[in-house]
């Protein structure tokens, strides 16, 4: 189980390099002497940070990942100042998200709680500026983006599957159809950023970004689940070929950089992981992520510290973002999950010898 092997030595280094015990969160970086990097929130990255253990739990079953959870949830909540909501209706969704899954994965109440209090803040975001959608912060109400869009349809359709809620199902189809509307090319099925973000209702067709095809791609195969309309589960392959086309170059995603960008193909790999889960081509998008793993553990990760570059086909340096260290993770999970059923080389390599 190879990949299963290189997760968990992510998650590891995760573990040894980045959790700060003085304050129940990782520290945003490495090196980060006596603290000192964690001045700023990233409120989302740490968002991330759960989900990415849940991913450790799952595989895994092991109570270290449970105990992990447990003090992470109340160092959280404690840095943000005891409540779970923030200005930002994405951040929100994503821990949302990522406490529904370490529910699911644990069955501890506090983790539902958490994201059903979010969810109940989301929906406040949703007005009439554009026709719909849920803004992006509560202090730009007529600013709507996918960011702020396809996560709350994944969240909104994932607790439908939990809980049976028929509102949130139509939340979900609701927040889908507006963003397919609005954000996705009609001509190819890229996704587009967001529109009115000066106020002149223009739509940033220019900012080409990993993070949006994956959400979309997400939202799509969550409805599908639900639904079985091989309409969702074509716009979610659809957009996979155009996020190829439009943004792989020489086999590997691009560097977004080390700040939030650190993160953006993290999420777009963990989505096309879910889309390799019900999709026909589940071969060929198999194939292509275990591609950026196996450039990403022989180019772009660090052999002694088990961390990793923002290019997944060079060598880190020294200092390592936690967003950036949560992408190579996301993507060696969900190569685990991929060999676990039998879809990636090494899987079938060892089926074939067995």
């Amino acid at each position: 189980m190879m990949w299963a092997a290189r997760a968990e030595e992510a998650q590891q280094a995760l573990e040894q390099l980045y959790w700060n015990p003085s304050i129940n969160m990782y520290d945003i970086e490495i090196p980060c002497p006596d603290g000192a990097c964690n001045t700023i929130f990233h409120y989302w990255w740490m968002a991330h940070a759960v989900d990415a253990l849940a991913d450790g739990l799952n595989r895994t079953g092991s109570p270290a990942y449970r105990e992990r959870l447990d003090a992470f949830y109340e160092g959280i909540l404690q840095r943000n100042e005891g409540a779970w909501p923030n200005e930002l209706y994405d951040d929100m969704e994503w821990m949302a998200i990522a406490w529904l899954r370490a529910y699911q994965a644990t069955g501890v109440e506090k983790y539902k709680a958490a994201a059903l209090l979010l969810w109940d803040d989301i929906q406040t975001g949703w007005n009439d500026h554009a026709g719909g959608g849920i803004a992006w912060q509560k202090s730009q109400l007529d600013y709507k983006n996918t960011p702020a869009n396809a996560p709350a349809a994944i969240l909104a359709a994932r607790l439908y599957q939990a809980f049976g809620r028929e509102e949130d199902l139509a939340w979900a189809n609701n927040i889908y159809n507006w963003l397919k509307a609005k954000l996705v090319d009609p001509a190819t099925g890229f996704v587009w950023d967001g529109m009115n973000r000066t106020g002149d209702g223009s739509i940033d067709k220019d900012w080409k970004f990993t993070y949006c095809q994956g959400v979309f791609i997400g939202a799509g195969v969550e409805l599908y689940r639900i639904t079985g309309d091989a309409g969702y589960l074509q716009d979610a392959e659809r957009t996979a070929k155009a996020a190829q086309d439009e943004l792989l170059r020489g086999g590997l995603w691009p560097d977004e950089g080390n700040g939030d960008g650190g993160l953006f193909k993290g999420i777009l790999v963990r989505y096309l992981g879910e889309l390799a889960s019900v999709s026909a081509e589940r071969a060929e998008l198999a194939q292509l992520l275990e591609q950026q793993g196996q450039t990403l553990w022989a180019q772009g990760a660090d052999p002694a510290r088990k961390v990793f570059s923002t290019s997944w086909g060079v060598q880190p340096e020294e200092r390592v973002t936690l967003s950036t260290q949560l992408s190579g993770i996301m993507l060696l999970e969900q190569l685990a999950l991929l060999e676990k059923r039998g879809l990636t080389s090494e899987a079938q390599t060892e089926e074939v010898q067995s």
